[in-house]
């Protein structure tokens, strides 16, 4: 029999970019330890089928919340739809991710020289993995500070302590996740809302990379990650939990490095 403190029975989880990969992961868990899910994607393709497969697996109440919230109206839509369907929101987790492998400015002497990153592609890196969370955070802090009690989770990378070749935009906002994860917790820490970060390393996703790139990540991460293997994604889930619970209620404004040892 686990500890109380990380029973969530009844809580309501909103979790962004959970059609697959990391944020599928960390929804399974949460379901399991008794959460209501609300599941976010940009389209219904994989969300709709996610959320049908971990209610019937869990027995919980999961809803697919299909919405662009890296904008406001889309954010603000996605609430109310969480909010008329559960009637609250208890967990936040901010997984919506991507990453574009391009260099900021075209390095001379390569044969790629002319692919550095277009101003558009630039907007979208910073979009969707920084003002997503920003957004989503300030739309769902109102009723969190009134309740005096919340969970903010916020997806970094391991790139946010080491950086990565011809990642630059992106390693710039996962590290400013980083920063916002602790100004806000220091923010909210006196209304009883906590605000953590969770760094994940090589966590490979044939759903969302395919098979053949899936196979090729894992090998790579057996030759370069200390642990000698690849992140599982329900790994992100079982920390999530702790961060979700009632056991991680004295933690606040931390990054956690989940990542096999890579970030040392």
């Amino acid at each position: 029999m686990l500890p109380a403190e990380y029973d969530i029975t009844g809580k309501v989880a909103f979790i962004t970019g959970a059609g697959r990969g990391i944020g599928k992961g960390i929804a399974q868990v949460l379901a399991e330890a008794g959460a209501d899910v609300a599941l976010n994607a940009l389209t219904p393709t994989y969300v709709e089928s996610t959320a049908a497969e971990i209610a019937r697996a869990t027995g919980r109440r999961v809803v697919p919340v299909p919405a662009d919230v890296t904008k406001a109206d889309g954010v603000q839509g996605a609430i109310d739809a969480v909010m008329k369907a559960f009637g609250r929101i208890d967990v936040l987790v901010n997984t919506l991710g991507d990453a574009i492998r391009k260099p900021l400015v075209a390095l001379p002497g390569r044969s790629d020289a002319a692919t550095a990153l277009s101003d558009e592609e630039l907007k979208f890196v910073m979009d969707i993995n920084l003002t997503e969370a920003i957004l989503c955070t300030r739309a769902v802090g109102p009723q969190m500070l009134e309740r005096r009690s919340g969970k903010v989770i916020n997806i970094s990378s391991w790139t946010a302590r080491q950086g990565g070749g011809e990642m630059v935009v992106y390693t710039i906002a996962k590290t400013a996740l980083v920063g916002f994860t602790r100004a806000q917790a220091l923010e909210w820490a006196a209304y009883g809302v906590q605000v953590n970060a969770i760094a994940p390393g090589i966590f490979p996703d044939p759903v969302t990379s395919g098979e053949e790139r899936a196979r090729q990540t894992a090998a790579r991460a057996e030759q370069t990650v200390p642990l000698r293997r690849p992140g599982r994604l329900r790994e992100v889930g079982l920390l999530s939990l702790y961060l979700a619970s009632g056991a991680s209620d004295y933690m606040t404004g931390q990054t956690i490095f989940l990542d096999g040892g890579m970030s040392l």
